[in-house]
């Protein structure tokens, strides 16, 4: 499997917080989308500490995106001056996201789920609500982003996520060109499966079978045939158009898989030639799941 890298730089936070239902969870998936390596309910006593391990370690993350809300109790009156103490660290950029909603929109939210507030403690929604709002309003006052989320669906909600903190060295959307083998099983993974056992086959050419798809041999054999030629014309005409249409209906990754018979020739072949072709593109990976499946 192929993959194009990526420039270091220095470590850069986002801090998740607001009104419980006002979609964090989704306001994480999307920034784990965008390459964040996210963390969940972290204690705010504890972020200096986690930063300054993760700037001392070798594989260290660049882009860290921490969820802290008031489910952790009176561990999140520490969090104002756990932020003080970020914004004096060097090689650390930080900033907030808030996610807001109406009041009227969060008890519905919460009648949906049959959940009960963290602070309501056993009273009604709304007077969690009300409590929250009040514990979070310096929170909300220190925000350089905040977002009310009530007419929001979760995919407008991403896409307004990805759009304010992506840049262009975000890697958000993601292409896999597959190769298999029909006599080892369909992928259960793939978007888009074509069949090109219509080509001529390199297996039944001597000196060919032993080898793949990977090899020069192969693939010119493969790709010389004016039925491959046509074949290339038309799915690239269509990978132009559906790759798009997949990447603005929210898919982070598309899988798109060739197969052939055994999944060592012509599915290789196709798989690598258009992982070329779209490389300049897209974040690309070419897997070949069968290559190591030989069998005479």
């Amino acid at each position: 499997m192929t993959e194009v890298e990526a420039p270091n730089s220095d470590v850069e936070i986002v801090i998740i917080t607001g009104m419980s239902g006002a979609g964090k969870t989704v306001a994480m998936q999307s920034f784990e989308d965008l390459g964040f390596y996210c963390i969940d309910n972290l204690p705010p006593e504890l972020l200096v500490t986690f930063l300054d391990l993760m700037m001392k370690s070798e594989n260290r993350m660049r882009r860290i995106a921490a969820v802290m809300d008031t489910r952790g109790g009176n561990l999140f009156d520490s969090l104002i001056g756990a932020l003080d103490n970020l914004l004096r660290m060097e090689g650390v950029s930080s900033r907030i996201l808030f996610l807001d909603a109406e009041d009227e929109t969060l008890v519905r939210r919460y009648k949906e789920t049959r959940r009960s507030h963290p602070l309501a403690e056993g009273g009604l929604p709304l007077e969690g609500i009300q409590k929250e709002r009040l514990l979070l309003s310096e929170m909300r006052g220190r925000a350089r982003t905040i977002i009310n989320t009530s007419n929001l669906k979760p995919r407008a909600l991403r896409e307004k996520i990805i759009s304010e903190f992506s840049s262009q060295e975000d890697i958000s959307f993601t292409l896999n060109f597959l190769s298999f083998g029909f006599k080892h099983g369909m992928p259960i993974d793939a978007d888009v499966v074509f069949d090109v056992r219509f080509l001529p086959n390199p297996f039944y050419i001597q000196e060919l079978k032993p080898k793949t798809g990977l090899e020069k041999e192969v693939y010119d054999y493969v790709l010389k045939w004016n039925d491959t030629q046509m074949l290339i014309d038309k799915l690239t005409d269509l990978f132009k158009f559906l790759i798009p249409q997949y990447k603005n209906e929210g898919k982070s990754q598309v899988v798109i898989a060739f197969g052939c018979t055994g999944g060592q020739h012509r599915s290789v072949t196709l798989a690598e030639f258009f992982g070329g072709r779209f490389k300049e593109e897209y974040r690309t990976f070419i897997t070949h799941r069968d290559i190591e499946k030989r069998k005479d």
